[in-house]
């Protein structure tokens, strides 16, 4: 028999980025084409082999569990299951409110655009010994001003809206269940906050560097490329269930 594979979905954010959009349906809801970007992120992780989707939710957290109520997929095996944050938690205490996480599991934000491969991640995680995988990317950011470099007062150069590149976390990452350990209960804790903990604690923390298409939904200008990407190309994105 495989290996039981979990997801854990982070859905418990505002949205305030995606205003007026999110003031109705929570940010995993926003659509793409006829589907929420949350069905596109559900399809490719069941067909990465992961069954048992358990959801982290908050603000209009009762919307996305009616969606999933009578999802198609519930008759091929794939569960659905939820914990919800009475208050915020951030994006790493929620964690805590679940029972029985396996020895391995993914944690990922629930309005990701990606064709990041998640079985690959999730066997280098397990291969590897880390405490905690964290899926990076390189982003390219340019700066809407002008550069100034300078000695003292003098002038030295200027640099007129450069761009810089940076190694930048997809908010996706492999876990052990030995980070729990390291999240206190019942306070906020946010994903960073985690990571320097463990690093403190000398947890392994490895990082997976990605090429693949990701976009950041809760940015509008992302989500104006990622809507664009897959009118073009659904099929790059969406994936059929067997």
């Amino acid at each position: 028999m495989p290996d039981k594979r979990v997801a854990v979905i982070l859905a418990g954010g505002k949205g305030t980025r995606l205003a007026p959009y999110t003031a109705i349906f929570p940010k995993p809801l926003v659509p793409l084409g006829q589907y929420p970007i949350v069905e596109i992120l559900v399809r490719q992780l069941v067909t990465s082999g992961f069954n048992e989707l358990i959801f982290s939710t908050g603000y209009l957290g009762e919307l996305i569990r009616t969606y999933f109520h009578d999802h198609p997929l519930k008759k091929k095996g794939v569960t659905f299951s939820w914990v919800r944050e009475s208050t915020p938690l951030g994006t790493a205490a929620p964690l805590r409110l679940i029972d029985s996480l396996p020895e391995h599991f993914l944690v990922l934000n629930g309005d990701l655009f990606t064709t990041l491969d998640f079985d690959r991640l999730y066997r280098n995680h397990v291969s590897s010994g880390a405490t905690l995988t964290i899926a990076m990317h390189s982003k390219k950011v340019k700066l809407q001003l002008g550069v100034v470099k300078h000695d003292g007062r003098r002038v030295t150069g200027y640099i007129e809206k450069p761009s810089y590149n940076y190694d930048v976390s997809m908010g996706i990452y492999a876990y052990s269940k030995k980070a729990l350990n390291f999240i206190p209960k019942n306070e906020v804790m946010d994903f960073p906050d985690l990571v320097q903990t463990l690093g403190k604690a000398k947890e392994l923390v490895e990082c997976e560097f990605s090429d693949a298409r990701w976009l950041d939904i809760g940015n509008p200008d992302d989500y104006a490329a990622a809507q664009e990407e897959f009118a073009a190309d659904p099929s790059a994105y969406l994936k059929e269930i067997e």
